[in-house]
């Protein structure tokens, strides 16, 4: 446990400040995560496809911020953001933890131009984790599913949480989504049982032993990750649907780098994501029948965006370009809902982050800030209470390929105008997100103004940061690379296109436990 001090000036005026907000009883907190969820795989954010009731009326009791986003376009990075209240170049975990790098990249056997920079393989214990400014203040911390934030030495446990159940350093269920679920940190269940709605139940009997509170309650689903597994009855519900709507004849196109999902009607993405939105729902009616969910902050969110191109290539993002692991808005675009005790749900476009949360929380619950711990993330609750909050930069950096098909690349994003800076091929573009939405017509040259002073920003911040950085790979082969991309165009693409109408032939079945589907990887 770390204690941080504050001046007495500095701590006499923040209690002046939040002395109404704490004569009521400190607010308990649930804060769920889900892994690869989509900006647009939701009901209530447009999916046209997946049914999730559940989420879309926890959405419409919350504040949502259309403008969300993950602090990286992959899962370590950004849920490191979450616990630190910091940008990826600052904390210094920038890609999943276990990916290659420098030379060992090479075994990949993609022929890539750079090799990626290193990172930070652990949380670092010199932070101040959101758990633990949490149980400072006398709350009862849990977590629940996946962590992916170090190995042993780095769990749940170390960085402040009481309970750590199913939390350990893979970053995906090993054991798929049914138990046994080969994970040594939760106990399996009778064979089948679902790991989604295990983690749910184990998090609503945590809410219910201490409903007395204050608690802070970590919900991190496995799910949506690879490998994609869903039950028979709603496989078959959602094949049915897909016939209904008129099934594509085609429902990929060919990328940069690999091929992308250019449909959303995966009909075992969709039973996987309904399942966590019955998961969801477990833990909301608990905080109802206990009589807490008028005194209950709840976040929902994604730690990147939704997968269209790698790992099972599950989904498509609809509303924008992109999807995890890539630089486009569909790479860091999440749903982002904070319901909080006495303020009312509304909308907001302004540009958020997953550094956000941690400030947020803490000021929504009456604590003082840690100006030295979420240095990048900022307080949303005075833009909740209908203030102005000022224009600021948010940054993204990704010295790394991506199993996704992402690239080396620097983002900053000031106002309406995003810049995306290559490593690969020291190319800056430029676009205006409010006109173009998709990232279709880049202005860099229209903009140099614009594009000289965002580019000098973001050069600076990862000075700053002491940003790593990737470096050419001399023994690149521009006939391999060429030759490997003919072949995911030639081979893989028709691959993939075979494998999804497979999904909607009744008699398809992935093996013998059915719900083994296995993921489309392209190794």
């Amino acid at each position: 446990m770390r204690f941080r001090f504050y001046s007495s000036l500095a701590f006499i005026v923040f209690l002046l400040d939040s002395c109404a907000e704490r004569t009521q009883k400190l607010p308990n907190i649930v804060f769920i995560l889900v892994d690869d969820l989509g900006y647009a795989d939701l009901g209530y954010s447009g999916s046209p496809f997946h049914d999730t009731p559940n989420i879309d009326r926890l959405a419409a009791n919350s504040w949502s911020f259309t403008q969300g986003h993950s602090g990286s376009r992959v899962c370590s990075p950004a849920r490191a953001s979450i616990m630190t209240g910091q940008f990826t170049a600052r904390h210094g975990i920038t890609d999943w933890i276990g990916a290659k790098t420098g030379e060992d990249w090479r075994s990949h056997g993609r022929h890539d131009p750079m090799l990626p920079a290193d990172y930070t393989w652990n949380l670092a214990e010199s932070h101040t984790t959101m758990a633990e400014a949490f149980k400072e203040q006398g709350y009862s911390t849990f977590y629940a599913g996946k962590w992916h934030l170090g190995d042993e030495g780095s769990y749940p446990e170390d960085h402040g949480f009481d309970i750590n159940i199913a939390g350990w350093d893979k970053g995906s269920p090993m054991g798929g989504f049914f138990s046994p679920y080969q994970n040594p940190k939760i106990e399996d269940g009778p064979n089948g049982e679902n790991l989604t709605m295990r983690l749910a139940e184990e998090t609503a009997n945590f809410i219910e032993k201490h409903q007395e509170g204050p608690f802070f309650a970590y919900l991190s689903f496995y799910a949506v990750h690879a490998p994609i597994q869903t039950t028979k009855l709603k496989w078959e519900k959602y094949r049915e649907k897909a016939h209904e709507m008129g099934i594509a004849s085609t429902g990929f196109e060919m990328g940069e780098k690999l091929p992308y999902r250019t449909v959303q009607d995966n009909p075992i993405y969709a039973g996987l994501v309904e399942s966590v939105d019955d998961a969801v729902g477990l833990v909301m009616k608990k905080l109802e029948a206990l009589g807490l969910d008028e005194n209950t902050i709840v976040v929902f969110t994604s730690d990147n965006g939704g997968v269209v191109a790698g790992d099972a290539f599950a989904t498509h993002n609809v509303k924008v370009r992109g999807g995890k692991g890539q630089h486009w808005e569909g790479g860091t675009r999440v749903p982002y809902l904070i319901k909080a005790p006495g303020i009312s749900p509304n909308e907001s476009d302004y540009p958020v982050s997953g550094a956000d949360f941690y400030p947020t929380l803490l000021h929504l619950a009456g604590f003082p800030p840690i100006p030295e711990q979420h240095v990048d993330g900022t307080s949303l609750l005075p833009l909740m209470k209908g203030e102005e909050l000022p224009e600021r930069s948010l940054y993204w950096h990704y010295p790394h390929y991506g199993n996704q098909g992402g690239v080396p690349s620097s983002v900053v994003r000031r106002g309406d105008y995003k810049l995306i800076h290559s490593w690969e091929s020291g190319r800056d573009e430029l676009y205006h997100l409010v006109e173009d939405p998709f990232e279709e017509e880049d202005i860099a040259r229209q903009q140099p103004q614009v594009v000289t002073a965002l580019t000098q920003e973001l050069e600076l911040f990862l000075q700053e940061c002491k940003a790593l950085l990737p470096v050419r790979d001399p023994k690149f082969d521009p006939q391999k690379y060429k030759e490997r991309l003919v072949d995911m165009e030639e081979r893989f693409l028709p691959e993939l296109e075979r494998r999804r109408m497979e999904q909607f032939d009744p008699e398809w079945q992935p093996n013998e436990d059915w719900w083994g589907s296995q993921p489309l990887t392209v190794d």
